[in-house]
């Protein structure tokens, strides 16, 4: 990749965070929770994706973003009411700005009629006229797509003399003056003339450094503000005079840019001289003072897998030195024990680097709901709750897929249309919450809806019409429920785009499978329903307790274990045939011996002889699981036993132990969901 693509790979990762952004602010707006500051927030974004189009001659999406622009600028200056209407107009605006970015992206091409409706909606919001001619639809554009020069009215006009010298900075960080003076042009007629007062020698020219000034005659209608806006980016990194007109054109002062910081003994001066400049300005150029760098994603990966091996030989370090009989109190067991803290150290550093938001996957939620609530019909608020709740990327990557389809469910099959919202009594605008947040060493998506519920009736019809379940099959409520999850099932009366193929919820229940989580269902009939999501943080590292279950050494993930102990034989009481409950502080809660639940022994050990670990499960609540033996706790490396050799039931991923030895790690919710009866699968398959 050349230097270009590189510049513009880079700023095409901006324009999805100024995406990002410009729809927050406007969801803000909408919900009443926006203020001036957000405004000009949202108006930057526009502005930003604007200028960088123009730096790489992307005409449509100039143009579009100009008038958009144009429409957010009207806002802000207060001509414009951001009420309901302007803001709908504003979120599909926006929405038609990504696919004028994606297109840059990918060459490929936005329906002309699409990008053309949405400038006239833009514009129509401001002039409603129709015939006269305005600044946003830029209809003589060149080639940078902005507007020429325009010839404005005396007596309307004010002249300011804007004098400007880029500090070598400037040029570092990606500004170029030209776009400056280009944007000036937009607000009226300019006269510019080039200072070339400092410019040296060429044997004494240094190319890093900064050596024109430009002065600026310009006649416009718009006040100070809007020209300092022009400058907003790189206010910091030159000299910089604007003054209304000056009787003559005179030498350019040299202007010398502000000191960096390390070069002066005060650096809270700095921020001093900074104190009158716009609120968005000052608000910048503290976000600029965050130093953060671009990395390749495969690189982290490779330090990832490169640090997993490190953990894997310090443990199999600490086994050695172990079985060597060295004594506690040695310098090498001391040695090895900062050895052992240093790596978890190194582990939880890197593996923070690639923990991220869920904020990137919940921002592109609300234009998935405004398309499908207008081709239903519905009205739909989308509510999102733990936007900062962080999960491991490679889990957030694989989320998006799951979330959209059930948002789709939700809005399509939960909600009910607004006449018959109002004749239940209900808001004729539906809400679906999108939540996540950290439960027990996991993350939990929920996606609830108010809407009418599961017709559990309609389900098991259309189950029995499918073939899926025998007619006489005795299912309860929960089960019933589960039939969605059902290769082939389908609530939906007739195909559409959203919905009908047969191809749903059984897509969703394994793609989470494969990330080692689990999806539940709560539901109430003419209430709503929630879907939750419980998945790992990282699909990494795991910290977990090494148990014995006869020949085979287990391990149990940390986070689900309550306590550990050991029972008495009082305290184990008969349920059935085969089942026991184990008595804990006044509650009952299901034992289940882990090597006969994994078939590795007909008969389970005596309570007595063994240890009890009680667990918290995501599906079954509290249940305590019997093992041989605990060996202690370690953090290990997780690997795909899926990927390097089948599906196992019971089992989430294997592991490499000190020894060199697989040890596999106990999936808890497939254990404590199987025992609180027999799963629905094998029920289905008896009664087929």
């Amino acid at each position: 990749m050349d230097a270009l693509e590189s510049i513009k790979a880079t700023f095409f990762q901006e324009c999805e965070e100024l995406l990002a952004d410009l729809e927050a602010g406007l969801l803000a707006l909408q919900a009443g929770e926006g203020d001036d500051e957000t405004v000009n927030a949202v108006f930057r974004a526009v502005h930003s994706v604007k200028g960088g189009a123009g730096a790489f001659g992307l005409e449509a999406l100039v143009r579009f973003a100009h008038t958009f622009e144009t429409t957010l600028d009207k806002v802000r200056s207060g001509s414009l009411k951001a009420d309901e209407h302007t803001l709908k107009v504003l979120l599909r605006a926006t929405d038609v700005l990504a696919d004028l970015v994606q297109a840059a992206k990918t060459d490929a091409v936005v329906q002309p009629h699409r990008t053309a409706e949405s400038a006239e909606d833009l514009e129509a919001l401001w002039a409603p006229t129709p015939g006269v001619a305005n600044a946003g639809s830029a209809p003589n554009a060149d080639e940078w797509g902005f507007t020429p020069v325009m010839a404005l009215a005396p007596s309307l006009a004010s002249r300011w003399i804007i004098s400007f010298r880029p500090s070598a900075d400037t040029y570092v960080k990606g500004n170029d003056p030209a776009r400056l003076l280009r944007e000036l042009e937009r607000l009226g007629a300019c006269e510019t003339v080039v200072d070339t007062t400092a410019l040296p020698s060429l044997a004494e020219l240094a190319p890093e450094e900064a050596y024109l000034g430009w002065r600026v005659a310009l006649t416009t209608e718009a006040d100070e503000a809007a020209i300092r806006e022009v400058f907003d980016f790189v206010a910091a990194d030159c000299g910089l005079d604007i003054a209304p007109e000056a009787p003559a054109f005179a030498p350019i002062p040299m202007v010398e840019p502000p000191t960096p910081a390390k070069e002066t003994p005060e650096p809270v001066m700095e921020s001093k001289e900074h104190a009158a400049e716009p609120k968005q300005s000052a608000k910048a150029t503290a976000s600029s003072a965050q130093t953060t760098i671009r990395v390749d994603l495969e690189r982290v990966d490779r330090l990832i897998d490169l640090v997993g091996e490190l953990v894997i030989n310090q443990a199999m370090l600490a086994q050695r030195v172990g079985e060597s009989d060295t004594s506690r109190s040695s310098h090498v067991q001391l040695a090895l024990e900062s050895l052992e803290q240093l790596t978890r150290e190194i582990q939880d550093s890197v593996m923070a680097i690639r923990a991220q938001p869920v904020k990137s996957v919940f921002q592109r939620m609300p234009r998935l709901v405004r398309e499908i609530a207008a081709s239903t019909g519905k009205q739909v608020r989308l509510v999102t709750e733990g936007e900062g709740t962080e999960v491991d990327k490679t889990v957030i990557e694989r989320l998006s897929d799951p979330i959209t389809h059930m948002l789709r469910n939700a809005i399509d099959h939960g909600l009910e249309d607004p006449e018959t919202r109002i004749a239940a009594g209900k808001p004729a605008e539906g809400v679906v919450r999108l939540a996540a947040l950290h439960r027990s060493g996991r993350i939990v998506i929920e996606v609830a809806d108010d809407g009418r519920g599961i017709n559990r009736a309609r389900v098991r019809e259309l189950a029995v019409e499918r073939g899926l379940i025998a007619p006489d099959l005795p299912l309860t409520d929960d089960e019933i429920d589960n039939l969605i999850f059902l290769p082939g099932f389908s609530t939906a009366r007739e195909v559409s785009d959203l919905s009908g193929r047969g191809v749903g919820m059984d897509v969703v229940k394994r793609s989470i499978q494969a990330l080692g989580g689990r999806i539940s269902i709560s539901s109430r009939v003419g209430q709503g329903s929630t879907f939750t999501l419980s998945l790992p943080l990282t699909l990494a590292v795991l910290d977990g307790m090494v148990v014995s279950v006869g020949p085979q050494t287990l391990i149990a993930p940390l986070a689900t274990i309550v306590e550990t102990l050991q029972p008495k034989d009082s305290e184990v009481h008969g349920l059935g045939a085969t089942g026991s409950l184990l008595a804990v502080r006044g509650a009952f809660v299901p034992l289940i011996d882990i090597g006969v639940a994994l078939g590795w022994r007909e008969t389970a050990i005596a309570p007595s002889n063994g240890v009890v670990l009680l667990v918290e499960s995501e599906v079954g609540g509290r249940a305590a699981l019997l093992v041989d033996g605990i060996q202690g706790q370690r953090q290990v490396v997780i690997k795909s036993l899926e990927a390097n050799f089948q599906r196992v039931d019971g089992i989430a991923a294997a592991t490499i132990l000190g020894d060199g030895r697989v040890a596999l790690i106990l999936d808890i919710d497939a254990i404590v969901g199987a025992r609180r009866g027999e799963t629905l699968e094998p029920r289905l398959a008896k009664a087929s």
